[in-house]
């Protein structure tokens, strides 16, 4: 089966560990904080991943993941004042994270025996949770109860690489049709403002009644 070189996977670890740092930064935390953040954005979804299919934890088994995050979280502890919009800066590096990682993710699945389906859903949970839990503990708005297309972009890619794989494209063929449709997905959202369409009623409408 085909895997993407760990130089991929440490990246991605490293782009999602700046993101939850920077989530540190707006909040105003102290060294420690900006290490928590890090770790927790940076190997959340391969964790739970891994725990999910049966895989030994794969930065317990290889702590480099993990020191990646930390020098990436420290980095940012020093420089985070310099971007002058470090929520936009946090959502298009998360962009380039959720596409690395959602192939990834789903790489890793179908080499540990896991079916299609399976390996495209353990492709979005590698990519998002991650997110999601720097999210919860910076306090702020998870991107889940934002209407911009985020899960769905992660599904699409690592849906697009298994699919790749099954047609018997070559693995970096599918890998970089998948990591490019994530990425154009969320991109247009962002860019765009790519929404699906919601349904039921306001919140306050909801208190209303």
């Amino acid at each position: 089966m085909f895997s993407l070189p760990i130089v991929i996977d440490l990246v991605a670890v490293a782009v999602f560990a700046v993101t939850g740092a920077l989530s540190a930064s707006r909040r105003g935390m102290d060294v420690i904080g900006y290490l928590w953040l890090g770790a927790v954005t940076g190997v959340g979804g391969g964790t739970v991943r891994d725990l999910l299919i049966g895989q030994p934890v794969f930065w317990v088994r290889e702590p480099n993941y993990v020191i990646v995050a930390a020098v990436a979280a420290l980095l940012v502890y020093f420089i985070a004042h310099l971007p002058r919009s470090r929520y936009r800066v946090i959502l298009w590096l998360d962009a380039v994270g959720l596409a690395l990682v959602s192939v990834a993710g789903a790489a890793k699945a179908l080499s540990s025996g896991t079916g299609p389906a399976v390996a495209v859903v353990m492709g979005m949970i590698t990519a998002t949770l991650g997110g999601i839990f720097r999210d919860i503990l910076a306090h702020q708005p998870s991107i889940l109860l934002a209407r911009e297309i985020y899960v769905t972009a992660s599904l699409v890619g690592s849906g697009v690489y298994v699919a790749a794989m099954a047609a018997g494209a070559s693995g970096w063929i599918a890998a970089t049709a998948g990591m490019a449709a994530a990425f154009g997905l969320r991109a247009g959202a962002l860019a765009r403002g790519w929404t699906l369409p919601g349904r039921g009623a306001p919140e306050a409408e909801d208190q209303a009644s």
